[in-house]
């Protein structure tokens, strides 16, 4: 199977993991496991930084029993669980090269009869990354659940969510959408910046305290803004649709540690053999300055962005 022109797909070692696969357009990069996961550890600018969380401790290691955080992007299940959601995912995956880059896919889960994958595809040109989450029920009986994304970003970065369009009373007398809460949520937290239409998420790496909030936008997308470079995650949330945590298409947790991008799918009666799907669209961005967490000032940098 041939690559499309300009994308290139090479096995290579990284961090220690021997069977890892960088995909790349000349523009941007991206390194995927395959010693374990699926995880993708690296998203960047070609030769640039590191988009992502990395725990330096874990990486090049397999074989554990349980869980490791890793970092990086990954494929669960949702609502979360502290044993179905935490399989390990510690073992090599299938990789298949694609003419747009490659899908890489974990053996059965042994504890919950679920099989995960991503699929990456490239533009020939530009920053844009199609990733494709999936969750396919290899058990004997209906489960479910929801497909969840969850982008581990570098620390040090600022955070920003969208809410839906904003209107006017009494013209706009219906609820437009859930804010959720977690029992650690606390808004006295100076790293919280609500504004009138966007949300903003300060990672500190001196504040171990975590945090965690939850929304729903049917145009759901989060981004990070680290070092003047901006990450950009997006989906399609359907409001006809259950989806869980009281209703979130998007999720953003932090700690001293990491902060993470999070979106979710809706629920679904997930029968034997049939798989849930959860596309979002990446994309990066240089030279980006945000003046203040104001709505002016961010309309400025995120509008034409997410209009791209």
């Amino acid at each position: 199977m041939s690559l499309q022109a300009g994308i290139k797909v090479e096995k290579t070692e990284y961090k220690g993991w021997q069977n890892c696969y960088r995909v790349t357009n000349g523009e941007v990069e991206l390194v995927i496991t395959g010693d374990v996961g699926p995880r993708i550890m690296r998203f960047g600018f070609a030769g640039g930084q590191n988009l992502l969380k990395e725990f330096e401790e874990q990486l090049g290691k397999s074989g554990e029993t349980e869980f490791q955080i890793r970092g990086g992007n990954r494929v669960w299940k949702a609502p979360e669980d502290e044993v179905a959601t935490y399989a390990p995912d510690n073992v090599p995956v299938e990789i298949t090269v694609t003419p747009k880059g490659l899908i890489a896919r974990a053996p059965v889960e042994p504890s919950t009869g679920l099989q995960k994958e991503m699929e990456i595809s490239f533009g020939p040109t530009g920053s844009k990354v199609a990733v494709a989450h999936r969750i396919t029920n290899k058990s004997l009986f209906a489960l479910q659940f929801a497909p969840w994304a969850l982008t581990m970003m570098a620390p040090g970065g600022l955070a920003l969510t969208g809410f839906p369009p904003r209107g006017h009373h009494p013209e706009n007398l219906e609820a437009s959408n859930p804010l959720v809460m977690w029992a650690y949520t606390d808004f006295s937290d100076k790293r919280w910046t609500l504004t009138r239409k966007y949300l903003a998420l300060q990672q500190d790496p001196n504040n171990a305290e975590a945090q965690k909030i939850g929304h729903f936008n049917e145009k759901t997308w989060g981004a990070y803004l680290l070092n003047g470079e901006l990450f950009l995650k997006q989906t399609t949330a359907d409001a006809s649709k259950t989806y869980p945590d009281f209703g979130c298409s998007f999720e953003t947790f932090t700690n001293n540690l990491f902060l993470e991008l999070e979106t979710l799918g809706p629920l679904s009666n997930v029968q034997p053999g049939q798989t849930v799907e959860l596309i979002e669209d990446w994309s990066l961005f240089r030279n980006v300055k945000l003046d203040s967490i104001t709505d002016a000032s961010i309309d400025s940098v995120i509008l034409p962005l997410l209009k791209a």
